[in-house]
């Protein structure tokens, strides 16, 4: 089973940017998501990835601020937040799908990381 290992979390001051990093230890031929999970919340869908990078969907609340990318290469996925808001404070996870085709769902998902902080102050 592939390991994927976050970073890129921080603080930052409502409206900069910050670019988390997702790093997997194998080629992982499935569509990657990120999720995050706010205190007292369930984990939520923020966006996803096809395994090609040709497809892309993302969650109402981010759409606009941020954008996933992958390098397969480099067997990375990448998160560019920009615009930040408050409400986007949580962790943030990665997660490597069970097939291909993106998914907004936590069950089509097979592994995940340990998660990066994000920290928005207001």
């Amino acid at each position: 089973q592939v390991q994927l290992v976050e970073s890129g979390g921080g603080l930052v001051q409502a409206g900069g940017s910050l670019r988390l990093s997702c790093a997997a230890s194998g080629r992982t031929f499935s569509a990657m998501g990120w999720f995050r999970q706010a205190p007292g919340k369930e984990r939520e869908f923020v966006a996803t990835i096809s395994w090609s990078g040709g497809y892309t969907r993302y969650a109402e609340s981010v759409k606009g601020r941020f954008t996933i990318s992958r390098d397969n290469a480099k067997n990375t996925v990448y998160l560019q937040m920009n615009s930040l808001k408050f409400e986007d404070t949580a962790v943030y996870y990665c997660a490597a799908g069970l097939w291909a085709s993106p998914s907004v769902s936590l069950g089509d998902y097979k592994s995940w990381g340990q998660g990066t902080q994000v920290t928005v102050s207001s």
